[in-house]
């Protein structure tokens, strides 16, 4: 089941990987590189070297699902930020929207206490 929305924190390895790796490799990743717990319901986004294939690895109720698109042209264009990004930004890499000159307007948000 499709289970990824807005509700969810998205986070962007910041190097380009293998898209040979599947969910153990792309946990390991998680684990000893972006010293992230994998299994925690956040989901982690893969972008190979040529920006042509996206991998988004999830853990949910008992296992690892992973989501997986190869654009037939063009390339998937990354935000200017690494590390965490928005459902907004996740869905504009996938879909092929240019990021550039993009401005957001003022948004309610409650705001978490320390």
């Amino acid at each position: 089941m499709f289970s990824l929305s807005s509700t969810q924190q998205y986070y962007l390895y910041s190097k380009h990987t293998d898209m040979r790796k599947s969910f153990d490799s792309l946990s390991g990743l998680v684990q000893n590189v972006m010293g992230r717990n994998p299994m925690s319901g956040e989901v982690y986004i893969f972008v190979n070297r040529r920006r042509t294939q996206v991998k988004l690895l999830h853990w949910e109720h008992g296992g690892y699902v992973m989501y997986y698109k190869r654009m037939e042209e063009g390339t998937i264009e990354l935000p200017a930020q690494g590390g965490q990004v928005s459902w907004a930004q996740l869905v504009m890499m996938v879909e092929g929207v240019s990021m550039k000159n993009i401005q957001l307007r003022k948004r309610f948000s409650i705001q978490k206490s320390a």
